[in-house]
């Protein structure tokens, strides 16, 4: 009969209580034996999920205290140097300061680097491989929860990242991290092994980088670390997922894995393929329920597509979600906020392992009658969703069809922009700002708890948020920032925050995603046609510029990171949504504009990790994410000067479509690779305005001037200085309001300082 299994589950909690309790054991008002009480509480409520569903292999590894990555590297002692010095308390305290940085002994210790996984919006911790760090096994943690997993009498499945996805995606000193793998395999060797003393049979390797164009040395190595790992008395599931995998299929037909896993709702053309070469006495697990999106599965059609696959691998064939669980929120139970019929098209975690289930009992001849609830209800959602009245707007669809190219471009060069706006805005060489948001205190949470359920009135929310604005423009003046924001505090989300202000766009209530550590979104959901019925922040941002004589910025996100960040719609073009997306924004532009608005920042940090895996596709997305951008920004006065932020992007690769945004100023984010990512802008002559980020937001350290001075005089050796801004990493909604201020405050003195020794 076809197994069913699981590649993973969410590990926030159903209330994001794993968030919670880190934050309260960062803040000492939770012991570590208390938090690590939670994270059992949190793994066992999962499991149990997950066999109450029907899954019958437990996934067990899936769980993380901040980074599945981050936590592989600790259990390797992969550990950067400048963390080995100081001896932590234990195992977890460690691993904290090794994701947010510390401070010991007069020195700041860097967290390590973060970025995006693939083309998610989940940020990974980088591993960084030094030639002087020998990788040895250390306490892993997936061998303790091997332990808790037994008690609940279900085969597992231990989980674990690839040896050549974990070197892939590391950062490391030499030129060929691939002469270190078979040091590594002996690491892995040794962990597999202790899985395989406590009684668990399979094993399922996470190899990601299968679906990129990967070098041919690494493709090969391929059959070198998996005929290793063959050795081993442990069967080796090899897992690939976000796309089709890359390399020829006799070839991976010849590696000695027990079993292999395949996405076939990023890639459907993979079941050919497999059908016509991977060995039917071999296992063959298909992902078929979208890991990724929040939309019910058309059942019907995918215990379809399966019938012949069941007929070539009988016994062989295990059905799973197409990638871990990880990227959807838990449950749709508790939702509120959405009327009943777009609910019902809805399928989140926990739903999709009963889509799963019903997949295969449907296949196996044993469907029962939860099953067949759960295949009327797909028919039913099939057919709602194609002739809803709610999902067309013949008014956006029309506008989008009348643009012409002239509404894909600024009236004049930058060149000659630059010039208007220096005039307008008076700023001095290095200019300071910051990105955007300001600390969302306590306060402003409560605040906005109290209105969302009625406990102050509007007026009285109006007033308090007012007074926040007020407080953060008084503080930015103190601290001499050149061009100001207003905070944000109204804001609960740079992307959720439009959601109900946005025609077409829905919002959650408990839709929580994790996208690091203990940071969690609620994606909005996309269901139709995008449109902006009114003015969505003019109304404070125009108050903010009405307190200052310096220049307050307007804050929007842009297109495709609204897109990128949602849970979009699936019967239209991703590229159409975000050119109706674009448009609401420039509208929205405009009106910041007439208001008095002349700084606009469109944000958009996700614009890279839209790009597709594979890079023959790159050169259509970029040119239509750019296209929305500058759609989204053209319609302004030369004199107004607009500003983007991104965050996490390798820029080398794609620094000609940047260029292509014409935006005028760009802020990125540079501090945790010590100005390196400024190497793309080196190479390629970038015509416009950058600022570097100099400290990193993601610590609560307080940056050293000696730092800050190093990073930009390394920026302005890339950089014309007189083209260069001074700013944090990215917003500061994070951070506390004490390291905040001293923080901006080391920046604005070394800005200060640097003016002066340009003047001399």
């Amino acid at each position: 009969m076809t197994q069913i299994h699981n590649l993973g589950y969410p590990r926030i909690g159903g209330d994001r209580e794993l968030k919670k309790a880190i934050e309260q054991y960062w803040k000492g008002h939770l012991s570590e034996a208390q938090l690590q009480e939670v994270g059992r509480a949190i793994r066992l409520e999962n499991w149990k999920t997950q066999i109450d569903a029907g899954i019958e292999r437990l996934p067990v590894g899936d769980f993380a205290w901040y980074d599945p990555m981050l936590q592989l590297a600790q259990s390797f002692n992969v550990i950067p140097k400048r963390h080995r010095s100081h001896q932590q308390a234990s195992p977890l305290a460690q691993l904290f300061e090794l994701a947010r940085g510390a401070s010991h002994c007069c020195a700041n210790q860097a967290a390590m680097e973060m970025t995006k996984w693939f083309d998610t919006n989940y940020h990974y911790l980088v591993p960084e491989f030094e030639a002087d760090q020998p990788f040895s096994l250390g306490d892993s943690p997936l061998l303790a929860q091997i332990d808790e997993a037994k008690a609940l009498g279900k085969p597992l499945k231990a989980v674990l990242t690839g040896p050549l996805t974990f070197l892939y995606l590391g950062r490391n000193d030499s030129d060929n991290i691939l002469h270190r793998l078979d040091e590594l395999l002996d690491v892995y060797a040794q962990l597999l092994n202790a899985v395989a003393d406590k009684g668990v049979e399979w094993v399922q390797i996470d190899e990601p980088i299968l679906a990129l164009e990967l070098p041919l040395e690494w493709q090969q190595a391929f059959s070198h670390v998996y005929t290793r790992l063959a050795t081993l008395p442990i069967k080796v599931l090899l897992t690939s997922y976000f796309g089709a995998i890359t390399v020829d299929w006799p070839t991976i037909a010849s590696w000695p894995v027990a079993g292999l896993h395949l996405d076939l709702v990023r890639a459907p053309e993979q079941l050919e393929q497999a059908l016509r070469y991977w060995p039917s006495d071999k296992v063959l697990s298909l992902g078929v329920i979208d890991g990724r999106n929040i939309w019910r599965s058309d059942l019907k059609a995918t215990i379809n597509a399966l019938e012949t696959a069941q007929q070539n691998w009988q016994q062989q064939l295990w059905l799973a979600p197409s990638c871990s669980l990880v990227h959807v929120p838990v449950s749709t139970e508790r939702e509120q906020l959405l009327d009943e019929e777009l609910l019902s098209w809805l399928s989140f975690a926990k739903q999709k392992l009963s889509e799963l289930v019903c997949v295969a009992h449907y296949l196996d001849g044993k469907a029962d009658e939860r099953d067949s609830h759960w295949l009327a209800q797909s028919q039913q959602v099939v057919a709602t969703r194609q002739q809803s009245l709610r999902i067309t707007d013949h008014g956006v669809r029309d506008r989008v069809m009348q643009l012409t190219e002239d509404d894909f471009h600024r009236a004049t060069a930058y060149v000659e922009r630059a010039k208007l706006q220096r005039e307008a805005l008076n700023l001095p060489r290095w200019p300071t700002t910051t990105i955007g948001s300001f600390p969302q205190t306590a306060d402003i949470r409560q605040h906005r708890a109290a209105f969302k359920a009625g406990r102050i009135t509007p007026a009285e929310y109006d007033d308090f948020i007012a007074a926040q604005i007020d407080d953060v423009i008084a503080r930015q003046e103190a601290l001499g920032l050149d061009v100001l924001v207003h905070g944000e505090p109204e804001r609960n989300d740079m992307v959720e925050y439009f959601a109900p202000l946005l025609q077409g766009v829905a919002q959650t209530q408990f839709g929580w995603v994790q996208s690091y550590g203990t940071r969690c979104v609620k994606p909005p959901v996309i269901f139709g046609d995008v449109s902006r019925p009114k003015p969505m922040t003019v109304r404070w941002s125009a108050y903010a510029q009405s307190k200052s004589a310096k220049p307050v910025k307007g804050m929007l996100t842009g297109p495709q990171t609204i897109l990128n960040w949602s849970f979009v719609r699936s019967d239209l073009p991703r590229a159409d949504v975000a050119d109706q997306i674009a448009l609401a924004l420039r509208d929205e532009v405009s009106d910041l504009e007439r208001a008095g608005i002349n700084v606009i920042q469109i944000d958009e940090p996700a614009l890279r990790e839209g790009l597709p895996l594979q890079r023959h596709q790159w050169s259509a997305y970029l040119e239509r994410a750019v296209r929305a951008f500058r759609l989204s920004a053209s319609a302004v006065k030369d004199s107004t000067q607009i500003h983007t932020h991104m965050c996490y992007s390798e820029f080398n690769d794609i620094i000609a479509s940047i260029a292509k945004m014409d935006a005028d100023v760009i802020t990125i984010e540079t501090s945790r690779s010590a100005m390196k990512l400024l190497d793309a802008f080196e190479a390629f002559d970038y015509p416009n305005e950058i600022g570097p980020g100099v400290y990193d937001i993601h610590s609560p350290v307080v940056p050293d001037a000696t730092w800050i001075e190093k990073l930009l005089r390394l920026a302005a050796e890339k950089i014309p200085a007189e083209r260069l801004w001074v700013n944090p990493d990215c917003g500061l909604k994070t951070r506390d309001w004490p390291e905040t201020e001293a923080s901006i405050k080391v920046m604005v003195d070394v800005a200060r300082k640097l003016r002066q020794q340009g003047n001399h």
